[in-house]
């Protein structure tokens, strides 16, 4: 049984909208989760796609290690999760010498694939 995972730390992007793009490819297999992230219309899709494929490469090698070969159809998805990152915060000038803070949110992006079960 071959696990793979790839990790995109310090993304820009709150992790609550990345979520909702996880959860479309979070159970699929590898080869529909990437013509999913190709299709959805969000900023962290691309984002997605990449550490994806990162996975997926990850795997055909771990694979290669154990003088088995592996393709893209044989992977599904078995865990995806998008964590939190540090926060950069700026301050915007307000009326009467106040100030706002803007809050810049960045996540960590996890995806992990596996064999599928027989």
């Amino acid at each position: 049984m071959v696990e793979a995972r790839a990790t995109a730390k310090h993304v820009r992007g709150s992790p609550s909208k990345a979520r909702l793009v996880i959860d479309l490819i979070r159970g699929k297999r590898a080869a529909e989760a990437i013509s999913i992230l190709q299709n959805t219309n969000k900023r962290v899709s691309k984002t997605l796609e990449k550490v994806l494929r990162s996975a997926i490469a990850n795997a055909q090698q771990k694979a290669i290690e154990e003088a088995k070969r592996i393709d893209e159809d044989d992977l599904i998805v078995s865990k995806a999760y998008a964590d939190g990152g540090p926060t950069m915060k700026r301050i915007r000038a307000a009326p009467m010498g106040r100030a706002f803070r803007i809050v810049h949110r960045t996540s960590h992006l996890t995806i992990q694939v596996s064999e599928k079960e027989e």
